[in-house]
């Protein structure tokens, strides 16, 4: 059974960081590439950063580019988002989900996903 899990959400105040997780079990973590999207109140899910099966990295907006940053760690399962100088509409519930090798920014297109994870940057 494949599951994706992610973790480190929480409270943090404009202008912190925060480190999220995306561990995923049950598949050959290599052959994926795992993607992070986001979805805040009343708004559609938007892509936020895509970590191809071979490492590399896509952000879904220059915003995003410059401030978050996706890695994967094959050893562990594992796709980290590092996100700094967080900002009030960053708040959202961020996803992982995982789709055979490539890339895409529909999240339809991915074949796991996992339950999310809250994001809140509140003053």
């Amino acid at each position: 059974q494949v599951q994706l899990v992610e973790s480190g959400g929480g409270i943090v105040q404009p202008g912190e960081s925060m480190r999220l997780s995306c561990k995923a079990s049950g598949l050959s973590f290599g052959a994926y590439a795992i993607g992070w999207f986001r979805q805040a109140p009343g708004k559609e899910r938007e892509g936020v950063s895509c970590v191809t099966s071979s490492g590399k990295t896509t952000y879904w907006s220059d915003s995003m580019k410059d401030r978050f940053t996706a890695v994967r760690d094959d050893g562990r399962n594992t796709v980290f988002l590092q996100m700094n100088n967080l900002k009030p509409e960053d708040t959202a519930v961020y996803s992982c989900a995982a789709v055979v090798r490539w890339c895409y920014s529909d999240y339809g297109a991915y074949d796991h996903r996992g339950q999310g994870t809250q994001v809140t940057v509140s003053a």
